[in-house]
């Protein structure tokens, strides 16, 4: 049903938490795969994929270049995006395979695109002031950070035309 899609590069450290937070996903049957669509890393990048069953692909170019190659062989109808510092909030598969079901209900005329709530880990007024400025730069231009993760159906993602993005409830939470 759904790819992940992670453009990583020396990302070795921050992806050990991304993985673990798609076990629940993965266990659930939502998840067909997880990609990572690496630029080039010189980490244990290619170890921690081996190790978490993902498929690791180097890719040549920038992050939106081998973001559009990896998603031109993934097999699922949707692609879900992520950060690989981006950690999704327990309980996120309810809400996905929710989102995802009321999209293709509705149709290929409403083709939505879905992001997550963004939340930095970490304490103090920092932290908030933060996730504050991102809501509001949100609200004000309708597009979230790449941080955010992106929920879209692999058609609209390949064409480029997708329709109003959803702030989904769970959050995806990434480090201070």
């Amino acid at each position: 049903m759904i790819s992940v899609l992670i453009p990583s590069q020396n990302s070795e450290r921050a992806l050990v938490a991304t993985l673990s937070a798609l076990v629940s996903g993965s266990a659930e049957g939502l998840l067909r795969e997880v990609i990572l669509a690496d630029g080039g890393s010189t980490d244990g990048t290619a170890k921690i994929a081996d190790a978490a069953g993902c498929e690791f692909r180097a890719i040549p170019g920038g992050r939106d270049a081998r973001l559009r190659t990896a998603a031109k062989n993934a097999r699922g109808t949707w692609l879900l995006v992520l950060d690989p510092a981006s950690v999704l909030e327990e309980g996120w598969t309810r809400e996905v395979a929710k989102f995802v079901e009321t999209a293709e209900r509705a149709g290929p005329a409403d083709r939505r695109a879905g992001a997550f709530r963004y939340a930095v880990d970490g304490y103090g007024l920092a932290p908030r002031f933060k996730e504050i400025a991102v809501a509001a730069r949100v609200a004000l231009t309708g597009r979230p950070l790449p941080e955010q993760g992106l929920l879209i159906a692999k058609q609209a993602f390949q064409s480029g035309r997708t329709g109003r993005t959803v702030i989904l409830r769970t959050r995806v939470i990434l480090p201070a």
